[in-house]
C-alpha cells in the first residue's frame, strides 16, 4: 500500500498498517519527513526503518498512492472571499482575540486561520487551546453592551506525541525528541481516550431512552405493522408468517419463492452496508431451503455531486455482486432514487429463489423430540446502538462484522442433509419473536439459556442498560415464557440474556428444527463450514 505523505499522520499511518500486516511504502514528496525539527525527523525515521517501512524520496505529484496524507491546507475559497489572508498558506489572519483583522465580528480560528501578530503552524494543540477563548468571545461580542475581548497569546511550543502501534511513542517538543518507549505510548493512550470521552459523555443513552437505530433495528414494531394489515383486510384470516412467499413453480416443478427486505444504511462504508444488506435479504430464502435464483436492487443515494452519487451507487452495487458472484446468482437490475429532505444512503432488495418441493422448509409446524439449532451468535442490535452512542468497544464491532459478512448460503444444503424439517431466520424481531412464529398454540418447548451464544460486548452492554430503539416493542415476545406461554427455561435467566433474546438483529442467524438424533452431527458439520458458535439451543417437548 502506497501512503503518500511525510507528517506524523502519514508516519502513524505506515506505522498502524504495518502492524496489522500490511506492507505499506511511504513516499514524500520531499528528501525528509516533516515532524516539525531536525531531532524528530531523525526519531520518525528510526522507527520507519525498526519496522521495515520502504521509504521512497523526491517523488512527483503525478507519482501513485493508495492514501494521501496531505495535511491542513486552508481551503481556496478564504483568500476568493476578500478576507485577509496569509500569502503562503492561505489561512485568515486574526487579531489575539481572533477576531478577523478588519471585521470585528467575524472571528477565526483552529487551522484555517493565523494570530498575525503570534503565528503557529497549524496543529490541534493549538486548535484546542483556543477555544475556550473564542467561545467566551463570542459570548462578549454578543452582549449588550459588547464586552471587551480576551487577548490569547498562544504557547512557543507544543508537545506531539508519535505512536508506533505496538505500545510505544515518541514525544516531540521543540527541538527535542524523547523515546519510543513504552511509558510515553501509555501516556499519549490516556490522553487520547480522554480527548475522545469528552465527546461521548453526553451521547451515553441507555435502554430508557433508547436511539433511533439503524439496519433491521429500523424497521416497524410488530404492534402497528399487524394492526395496519389487520384495517386493510378486517375479514380475511390472516396469512401464515413465511419469510418467503410462493410465487409459482417453474418448467421443472421446482418452487420459485420471492422475498424483499432492505433498511436505511447501517454503516457509512457503502460497499460493506451492502453487503450486509444482501446477506440479510438473502436469509429469508436460505430459511425457506431455497437457492438463490436472481436478485433486483432499489438503491437510494442521497443529494450530492454527481460524482459522489456514481461512486455511492458504485459501490453500493458492488456490495451486492461480493455475495450474488460467488453464488454465481445474477443481479437482474433496479431502480435508483435520491433521497431528499435529508435522507441518506438506504438499500431495498427483491430477491428470488428455487426450492424443490420436498426441501422447501415451513416455519412450522414444530414436532416433539426435535431440537432446535442457532446457527452464530446473537447481539447486534445493542452493539450498533453502542456504537451510535459512542460506547461500544471498537473490537465487539470487528467481532459482529466478521460474523454478519459470513454468507449462510452453505447452511442450505447442510441443514438438509441433517433432516432439517422447519426453519427461519433471526431479524428484526429477535430470537423469541421469531421463535414465537415456528410455536403452534399449546405446543412446549424447553429453552437452555446457556446454550444461546451472544457476540462480544452484548452481553455486558445490556446489563449496563443500552438496547436497540425497538427492543422495547420486542419486549412483547417475552410473554412466550413460561407461566404465561409455552417455553419453559431449562436454568434460571439474567435479565440481560432474556434483553438478548428480543434485541433485533441485522444479518441474524438460522433458527432450524432437526431430528434430536441428527443435531450432534449438524454441529460438527457447521463447525467445520467456519460456523463456530452453532448451538443446540431447545428441545420441542410436545406436538401441536
Amino acid at each position: 500500500m502506497r501512503i503518500r505523505g511525510g507528517g506524523a499522520a502519514a508516519v502513524e499511518l505506515a506505522l498502524a498498517l504495518r502492524a496489522r500486516g500490511f506492507n505499506p511504502l511511504l513516499r514524500l514528496r520531499g528528501d525528509r519527513l516533516r515532524l516539525g525539527s531536525t531531532a524528530a525527523n531523525r526519531s520518525g525515521e528510526h522507527l520507519l526503518r525498526r519496522s521495515g517501512i520502504a521509504v521512497e524520496r523526491q517523488v512527483t505529484l503525478e507519482a501513485e498512492s493508495d492514501l494521501a496524507c496531505t495535511g491542513s491546507e486552508a481551503p481556496a475559497w478564504l483568500a476568493a472571499s476578500g478576507l485577509p489572508v496569509d500569502p503562503l498558506s492561505g489561512r485568515v489572519l486574526t487579531e489575539a482575540t481572533l477576531a478577523v483583522q478588519g471585521f470585528p465580528d467575524l472571528f477565526a480560528s483552529g487551522d484555517c486561520a493565523l494570530i498575525a501578530a503570534d503565528p503557529r503552524p497549524a496543529s490541534g494543540v493549538w486548535a484546542v487551546r483556543a477555544a475556550p477563548v473564542l467561545a467566551e468571545n463570542l459570548r462578549r461580542s454578543l452582549a449588550q453592551p459588547r464586552r471587551p475581548l480576551r487577548r490569547w497569546h498562544p504557547q512557543r511550543q507544543a508537545l506531539q506525541l508519535l505512536g508506533d502501534a505496538q505500545g510505544r511513542a515518541l514525544a516531540f517538543y521543540g527541538p527535542f525528541s524523547l523515546g519510543p518507549s513504552r511509558w510515553i505510548g501509555l501516556w499519549k493512550e490516556r490522553i487520547d481516550r480522554r480527548f475522545m470521552r469528552g465527546f461521548v459523555a453526553d451521547a451515553a443513552m441507555p435502554a430508557d431512552e433508547p436511539m433511533a437505530c439503524r439496519g433491521c433495528a429500523a424497521k416497524l414494531p410488530g404492534a402497528p405493522l399487524a394492526s395496519a394489515l389487520g384495517r386493510l383486510q378486517p375479514d380475511a384470516e390472516a396469512p401464515p408468517a413465511e419469510d418467503a412467499a410462493l410465487l409459482d413453480r417453474d418448467a421443472r416443478g421446482d418452487l420459485l419463492l420471492q422475498s424483499v427486505d432492505g433498511f436505511p444504511a447501517l454503516l457509512d462504508d457503502p460497499w460493506l452496508n451492502a453487503r450486509l444488506t444482501t446477506l440479510h435479504a438473502c436469509s429469508d430464502l436460505w430459511a425457506s431451503g431455497a437457492h438463490l435464483h436472481s436478485l433486483q436492487a432499489l438503491v437510494t443515494v442521497p443529494e450530492a455531486s454527481p460524482a459522489l452519487q456514481e461512486e455511492l451507487l458504485l459501490q453500493t452495487l458492488a456490495g451486492v455482486r461480493s455475495v450474488l458472484d460467488p453464488l454465481q446468482v445474477p443481479l437482474l437490475g433496479g431502480h435508483t432514487l435520491e433521497g431528499r429532505d435529508g435522507a441518506g444512503l438506504a438499500l431495498a432488495l427483491s430477491v428470488t429463489g428455487v426450492v424443490r418441493e420436498a426441501q422447501h422448509w415451513p416455519k412450522s409446524p414444530l414436532r416433539a423430540g426435535q431440537v432446535l439449532l442457532l446457527s452464530r451468535p446473537i447481539g447486534t442490535g445493542v452493539l450498533f446502538a453502542a456504537a451510535m452512542a459512542g460506547v461500544a468497544d471498537p473490537t465487539w464491532i470487528d467481532s459482529a462484522l466478521e460474523t454478519m459478512q459470513q454468507s449462510q448460503a452453505p447452511l442450505v444444503d447442510l441443514l438438509a442433509l441433517h433432516g432439517c424439517r422447519s426453519c427461519t431466520d433471526v431479524t428484526g424481531f429477535g430470537l423469541l419473536g421469531h421463535l414465537s412464529e415456528m410455536l403452534t398454540p399449546g405446543q412446549r418447548l424447553e429453552l437452555d439459556p446457556e446454550a444461546i451464544p451472544a457476540l462480544p460486548g452484548a452481553l455486558r452492554l445490556l446489563e449496563q442498560g443500552y438496547a436497540s430503539s425497538l427492543a422495547p416493542a420486542n419486549a412483547s415476545a417475552l410473554a412466550v415464557l413460561e407461566p404465561t406461554g409455552g417455553v419453559q427455561l431449562r436454568t434460571a435467566a439474567t435479565a440481560a440474556q432474556q434483553q438478548l433474546w428480543v434485541d433485533p438483529q441485522t444479518c441474524g442467524p438460522l433458527l432450524a428444527a432437526l431430528p434430536a438424533d441428527q443435531a450432534e452431527a449438524a454441529i460438527k458439520a457447521l463447525r467445520q463450514q467456519g460456523f463456530e458458535q452453532a448451538s443446540v439451543i431447545a428441545q420441542v417437548l410436545s406436538d401441536p
